[in-house]
């Protein structure tokens, strides 16, 4: 079935049925013209028959019977000088059936009589009249029985349809080796290009060469190829575009914090009582608006690989104090409380910048979560060490992260911990405390609390 649904199949089986059907065209007049040479045949073996009576004055009765058989007719009539002769007669098994006159037949009459007398079964007497040869006599007259006709015309059709047949198998055979050869292989070849171009559409080496022979084939080859190469210029031109839009919304995600901090800052800049201050801080304030707002409509887009980090030993306790101070501006009085539980004296290896972010993220998110409960709430930030590596915990009293968010809790745009969030912290987060080669782990979250840990390894750092 798989063989006839292809191109070649169905041309093999179209072939076939148009040979033949040529061949049934053919078969049609040759069936009538066999017939037309079998009656004329019978007729001058008639006229040689009666000839050779006419030859002898007195014939024996025996030797008439001998010359019918060989002519193959019952009677022979002669008409010579207007005058109609019996030459030659023997009894008639039963009355004439049909008389055919052969001298002014056409194509269309002599193909009737042909497809009538096939199609005609029982056995008859027919009448055939035709012209005599060389001129003996006006016409001549035979009758004869329609059983050997009919047999001829059969084994000649059988013969004429199992040329047939030989000539279309041979003609579609060849066809059809012809086909495969121009086309489908040649057509399979771009198919398969096509599919090897759709597995890695970025790939140039795998743009199509047109190599084929014929000319429309080669056309298609060159249509294609001109399409897969734009398509591959457009697909690395928005492959780099979707990186660079990636870094552009992660930069901009800490960008805007760093500057909601800052914006804060101006606030209280603008109680100060110096007039330049006072005359310039509305401006600063506008300023620092419009950024966070850029920085805002930027936090539509991918994923891009951070930057390694400069590993350097810091003070963890600076860094959470910096943190602190900046997310205590963001709330008001007795909204929400902050406290930490830091050694002074616990200093880790890790890029103090990327660190900051990291627990910026989380302590922020905590913030979020707890100010949109409506509920006071603390949160707060420790640290220990063990002899391989040092452990962050950042714990608050809010109402949990949402079953969607722990699905996909450090999926970019996916794992959004609080309502109009962008999903990007806790994956920028991950990142960056892989780049370290440890890990940031979900603790535990229910309706009483998040709690999320960072280890970072004291040994040689293995990105992760």
């Amino acid at each position: 079935m798989r063989v006839l649904k292809s191109l070649s199949g169905r041309f093999l089986i179209l072939t076939v049925l148009f040979v033949m059907l040529a061949e049934v065209l053919i078969f049609v007049p040759s069936v009538a013209r066999f017939r037309e040479d079998f009656l004329m045949s019978r007729l001058e073996r008639s006229q040689i028959a009666s000839l050779a009576l006419l030859a002898s004055e007195d014939i024996s009765p025996e030797l008439e019977d001998e010359l019918l058989n060989n002519a193959g007719v019952f009677n022979v009539v002669l008409r010579r000088d207007e005058a109609r002769q019996l030459v030659l007669s023997s009894p008639i098994p039963s009355p004439i059936a049909a008389t055919y006159d052969l001298r002014n037949a056409g194509a269309l009459e002599l193909i009737r009589d042909a497809m009538v007398r096939l199609a005609t079964p029982e056995r008859q007497v027919i009448r055939v009249i035709g012209d005599p040869v060389r001129m003996a006599g006006l016409l001549i007259e035979v009758t004869l029985d329609t059983q050997e006709l009919r047999g001829a015309m059969i084994d000649y059709g059988l013969r004429i349809l199992l040329l047939s047949a030989v000539i279309s198998a041979v003609t579609a055979l060849l066809l059809f080796l012809a086909v495969r050869s121009l086309l489908v292989k040649p057509i399979k070849r771009v198919v398969g290009q096509i599919q090897s171009y759709a597995a890695a559409p970025e790939d140039a080496r795998r743009i199509i060469e047109p190599s084929a022979s014929v000319i429309e084939l080669r056309e298609a080859e060159e249509t294609l190829k001109l399409m897969q190469t734009q398509l591959t210029g457009s697909l690395k031109q928005k492959d780099r575009l979707a990186q660079l839009g990636a870094a552009v919304a992660k930069v901009s995600h800490d960008l805007r914090n760093i500057l909601t901090s800052a914006q804060l800052f101006t606030d209280r800049l603008e109680l100060s009582e110096d007039p330049t201050v006072k005359r310039m801080a509305p401006k600063l304030v506008n300023s620092i608006t419009r950024a966070v707002h850029l920085c805002e409509s930027t936090l539509a887009y991918g994923r891009a690989e951070e930057p390694g980090p400069t590993l350097a030993r810091v003070q963890l306790a600076d860094i959470v104090s910096d943190v602190i101070d900046s997310e205590r501006l963001s709330v008001e009085d007795g909204q929400v409380s902050f406290s930490e539980d830091i050694p002074g004296s616990l200093v880790i290896r890790a890029d103090s910048e990327q660190l900051y972010r990291v627990i910026a993220n989380l302590v922020r998110n905590a913030r979020q979560a707890i100010v949109g409960s409506g509920q006071p709430g603390e949160i707060n930030v420790s640290a220990f060490e063990t002899e391989e590596d040092w452990t962050i915990r950042i714990t608050d009293t809010g109402p949990g992260l949402p079953p969607k968010a722990r699905e996909h809790l450090f999926q970019p745009f996916q794992g959004r911990a609080t309502k109009g969030g962008s999903g990007l912290g806790l994956s920028i987060a991950a990142e960056l405390v892989r780049g370290h080669g440890g890990a940031l782990t979900l603790d535990s979250t229910d309706d009483s609390g998040t709690a999320f840990r960072i280890t970072l390894p004291k040994g040689g750092v293995e990105n992760g």
